[in-house]
């Protein structure tokens, strides 16, 4: 009886654990689809939850860094929600491959516009938006989206406050992407050979593709060639065979 009571109450103790930790991480948060590189492009995404039982997420409002300006932010089409991209002027032009860049994106809205009976994110689910940025900065570990979230039933929720080093996660955090290390990709280094460098990669890469393609061919004539002896070898074998049952 004890066992089952000591059982019981640790059941209890872990699904209450399971609540809590639920409820302190449904606030809005930002993850990259793979890497978000210093110095390259990535697509994040902006995860919202609805956290109410008895309304509707019907506009979500994301707010970029200023002291990380970001030139290039394109957002991908969300099935009923009408998108807002921001621009505002740089006080200190930013240079991006050569060029001077005089305003970036300071703010992204999405508002649904769906029908009544579908409007924006019921209780219970959430939903995701998409946006390919770039080009991130390498001066930096992080960067800091504060967001604010805004229910049918006019109720306003500020994902604004910021991380203290040391300190417990706050209330209500703004989302914070993780940068990692640079990488030589389509955006870096391999991007900047010359024309040479790179029609000399063509041509070794034509080379490799037509050795393979000669030793493929190789491999199926000798493959073709066995199977052709082996064939003609059960036709002799055969043929003996018949002839002495011809001779019996």
């Amino acid at each position: 009886m004890n066992v089952s009571r000591l059982a019981f109450a640790g059941g209890v103790a872990a699904s209450t654990v399971l609540i809590l930790a639920g409820t302190a991480s449904a606030h809005v948060s930002v993850q990259p689809q793979g890497a978000a590189a210093k110095g390259g492009y990535a697509t994040i995404n902006f995860k919202v939850p609805n956290e109410r039982d008895d309304a509707s997420t019907t506009k979500l409002e994301v707010n970029f860094p200023t002291d990380h300006p970001l030139a290039s932010v394109m957002p991908q089409p969300v099935p009923g929600w009408k998108i807002v991209v921001t621009k505002s002027k740089l006080a200190k032009p930013l240079e991006v491959h050569g060029n001077k860049i005089n305003e970036a994106v300071s703010k992204v809205t999405w508002t649904a516009d769906g029908s009544k009976n579908d409007l924006g994110i019921r209780p219970g689910q959430f939903q995701q938006f998409p946006l390919s940025v770039g080009q991130l900065p390498e001066d930096t570990d992080q960067l800091v989206f504060k967001a604010i979230q805004t229910y049918d039933n006019k109720e306003v929720v500020r994902w604004i406050e910021e991380q203290k080093d040391g300190a417990e996660e706050p209330e209500s955090p703004a989302p914070v992407l993780k940068l990692t290390a640079a990488t030589a990709d389509e955006h870096g280094a391999a991007a900047g050979k010359s024309g040479a460098a790179g029609a000399d990669q063509a041509k070794d890469e034509h080379t490799e593709a037509s050795s393979a393609s000669s030793s493929s061919s190789d491999t199926t004539a000798r493959v073709l060639g066995i199977v052709g002896i082996l064939i003609g070898a059960a036709g002799v074998a055969f043929g003996v065979l018949a002839g002495r049952r011809r001779t019996a």
